[in-house]
């Protein structure tokens, strides 16, 4: 069933202080969320925006979370069923990138554990905290997590974060059909696969064949959108649709040449990305 509100729900957003994470927040206290839950680890700018939100007449909590810490998470998740119930809408959308280097290259080996805790581990842990009161309720409900076009073709000088969303990806769209083969209709699982944003993570990253790097506000009115509608899988933009089938479909030679005269293996030669 289509949600064409969350007016009423109740949205906790990760990574939420500031970038796309901050657009969703937004959203939802716009659309009258009964409560919205801000999670982030930097704790000056995640105050900020739960001023200005609650500002708009939004119903703001905020916790400090470091999401590669599964004890906090465990923390956070306790103390906002205290303070609001359970969660109707809940959007995976912390991150980290490191890149610019070939793997063998890789200077600081925590930058691993790191991202793969992050962006692999966390929705899961995160989602298992509120995934089953979702279930067992009969409201609808949604699950947003936010992956990346790398988690559908290899890329270099990026390994260990095509890994780390190549995992979200596999678990996320996995979950969605264990909740379709249980019967749990009301739940619903949507995975977004986007290219670059200009959020700042991705600075010095290049656009390449008919791929700009995506303004942040587009990709969360789509995602938002196809999350309320309960669509599955949304890949932004089409051209990387176009890549992954391609990259089905080719043998490895002619996929790689593809995908090296198109861009794709150069896009991450210049990263710089923002300040940690």
């Amino acid at each position: 069933m289509k949600l064409d509100t969350v007016a009423g729900k109740k949205v906790l957003v990760t990574g939420a202080a500031m970038g796309l994470g901050k657009l969703f927040a937004e959203r939802a206290v716009s659309e009258g969320a009964a409560a919205v839950v801000l999670w982030d680890i930097n704790e000056t700018t995640l105050k900020e925006t739960a001023a200005e939100l609650a500002g708009r007449g939004g119903r703001v909590h905020h916790h400090v979370v470091d999401v590669s810490d599964r004890d906090a998470i465990a923390e956070a998740a306790a103390a906002v069923r205290n303070e609001v119930g359970d969660i109707d809408i809940l959007v995976n959308n912390a991150g980290i990138v490191r890149g610019n280097r070939y793997f063998w290259e890789t200077e600081n080996r925590a930058d691993i554990d790191k991202t793969m805790a992050i962006n692999s581990l966390a929705p899961m842990y995160i989602t298992l905290e509120f995934l089953p009161a979702m279930v067992r309720g009969t409201g609808e409900a949604r699950v947003l997590n936010i992956a990346s076009s790398a988690g559908l073709v290899s890329n270099p000088r990026m390994s260990v974060y095509a890994a780390s969303k190549w995992a979200a990806l596999g678990w996320s769209d996995s979950v969605r059909i264990e909740l379709e083969q249980a019967g749990h209709a009301h739940v619903k699982v949507t995975t977004v696969c986007p290219t670059y944003i200009d959020t700042g993570m991705f600075d010095g990253a290049k656009g390449f064949w008919f791929t700009p790097i995506l303004r942040q506000d587009a990709v969360v009115d789509t995602s938002w959108k196809q999350m309320k509608a309960g669509n599955p899988l949304v890949v932004l933009p089409w051209t990387s649709r176009l890549n992954k089938a391609l990259s089905g479909v080719l043998p490895i030679k002619a996929r790689d040449l593809f995908l090296n005269t198109v861009g794709v293996y150069h896009s991450m030669d210049e990263y710089t990305g923002r300040d940690k």
